[in-house]
């Protein structure tokens, strides 16, 4: 006997990732499942029958876009080059990723999505922690190693210099989606690095 529900056709990742593209343009409250539907191109009874609800779907767009972004993050800052050149490619791809090449700027699907719904939804909020958490001891890592490696002066606080990487990497992310532009952005960007890293020497022509 068929099970009802389950699609007989069924690609985990290709659904999630067309969820997460309406989750992150719309939001999680304004994403209708017959919105879903079309988008996924299941049937309502077929996307129950595969995650359950609306919520548990939206929260597997969650922990797929953290897995990514951690992955991303870690090969980024990879330690091959120095921290400043690190934490510049970092900041340079999560402004592109922000601010798509088409459409309105989305910025972040954790930050803008998420953080509004993790006030009443226990699951979400936990997983927006667990997140950022994540994010931050990749940041940590990576910054006791510069440490270690001398590249930072006097005695950093290594937790602290990530949380503040991290608050500025979602402060971009929340500016993109309000429609600042990329040199708005990218100034911050240099700030960032020279509170973190140190200014860079003026050149003399």
């Amino acid at each position: 006997m068929t099970r009802r529900g389950r699609p007989v056709e069924y690609d985990r990742e290709q659904t999630i990732q067309r969820a997460s593209d309406l989750f992150w343009s719309a939001g999680f409250a304004a994403t209708s499942l017959d919105a879903l539907s079309e988008a996924t191109q299941l049937t309502r009874p077929s996307l129950a029958g595969a995650f359950g609800d609306k919520e548990a779907l939206y929260i597997a767009t969650l922990e797929r876009y953290r897995d990514a972004s951690a992955d991303a993050i870690g090969k980024t800052l990879n330690g091959t080059r120095r921290l400043r050149a690190d934490l510049a490619d970092l900041f340079a791809r999560s402004t592109a990723a922000y601010l798509a090449p088409m459409g309105a700027a989305r910025g972040c699907l954790l930050i803008g999505t998420a953080s509004v719904e993790a006030v009443h939804r226990p699951a979400v909020q936990r997983v927006l922690r667990e997140s950022l958490d994540t994010f931050n001891a990749i940041l940590e890592e990576r910054l006791r190693r510069a440490i270690a490696e001398g590249e930072l002066e006097s005695d950093p606080d290594a937790a602290g210099l990530a949380s503040v990487a991290s608050a500025v990497m979602h402060s971009r992310a929340v500016r993109a989606r309000a429609g600042e532009s990329r040199r708005a952005l990218d100034r911050l960007s240099k700030s960032a690095l020279d509170l973190i890293c140190g200014k860079q020497a003026k050149r003399r022509s």
